[in-house]
């Protein structure tokens, strides 16, 4: 029977989880306060929240997604990243901020109940925006219809150019038998 001290963390905890499209997990182990707070600032702007929780207090607000997930994933000290909106932004800081403190470590991520190694983060962080990626494939859609279309108007098109040209024609043919 957890405390109530615990039981509020859980519940805090599941709101964070149940909010948040992924979970990065990092040891922070050998940060600094300041540099915990520079992080914390940056990842609010893209996004994120960094929370640091026991592990076994995350297990239970993540419920049974936290069933599968690596026992390294989740053990010693660990810094919970919630992701709320970019992941590929929140990734993408997370690991520039590892390499410049080199304190920070990615130990891996969480994204739709499905565990992700240290090297799927990074491959996440090398995705470009969501912006983009909507944009991409909005790009994809749209080609074929748009190149439908102008096959088509070039089929319209065809017969009344010719038929065009065929008046203008006529029109001259007068003109110059009056000079």
């Amino acid at each position: 029977m957890p405390t109530a001290q615990k039981a509020q963390v859980i519940d805090k905890a599941t709101e964070w989880y149940a909010k948040a499209t992924g979970v990065v997990f990092t040891d922070y182990r050998g940060l600094k306060v300041k540099e915990m707070q520079e992080l914390r600032r940056t990842l609010r702007a893209k996004g994120a929240e960094l929370h640091v929780i026991k592990n076994t207090l995350f297990r239970k607000a993540a419920g049974d997604d936290a069933k599968g997930l690596p026992f390294e994933l989740d053990n010693g000290t660990t810094a919970y990243a919630f992701v709320f909106d970019n992941e590929s932004e929140v990734a993408k800081a997370l690991l520039e901020f590892a390499r410049t403190s080199k304190k920070l470590t990615v130990k891996g991520g969480l994204f739709g109940g499905r565990a992700f190694t240290s090297k799927q983060v990074e491959a996440i962080s090398e995705l470009p925006p969501k912006e983009v990626l909507i944009a991409q494939v909005i790009g994809a859609i749209a080609a074929p219809i748009s190149n439908l279309i102008g096959t088509v108007e070039a089929i319209y098109a065809a017969p009344i150019r010719t038929i065009y040209a065929v008046a203008d024609k006529a029109n001259e043919a007068p003109e110059e038998a009056a000079a």
